[in-house]
């Protein structure tokens, strides 16, 4: 048996099951489990490029601006293409190995697909 989510209104994690619905004790909040997945596919992350492809992991993409990698004096060139990126949450949205660079995170907004 699992235990259910946490309310999704006040995050307690003192919900109950109570017939087909998940009950909060702490705030009253009543809600469907249906309503819980319906919530994640909803708040699914979706990645865009500078001309509005969206990405997924394992895609290629090019640099469309020069961009100083930080504590360094090297530059991503315009045009330097990225493969096998890795989508990311965070300050930067992808994660990714760049030739000669090493490992860097990129904005989605300086790449397109390629």
């Amino acid at each position: 048996m699992t235990a259910p989510p946490p309310c999704p209104k006040c995050h307690s994690e003192f919900a109950y099951e109570d017939g087909g619905l998940h009950v909060c004790p702490e705030c009253a909040h009543e809600w469907s489990p249906e309503a819980d997945a319906a919530a994640e596919a909803e708040t699914a992350r979706v990645v865009k490029d500078a001309v509005g492809n969206v990405l997924q992991d394992g895609d290629t993409v090019t640099v469309i601006k020069d961009l100083k990698v930080k504590g360094s004096s090297l530059v991503v060139k315009v045009g330097t293409k990225v493969r096998n990126i890795r989508l990311v949450d965070g300050d930067h949205d992808i994660d990714c190995r760049i030739d000669g660079i090493g490992p860097m995170g990129l904005k989605s907004e300086f790449v397109k697909k390629a």
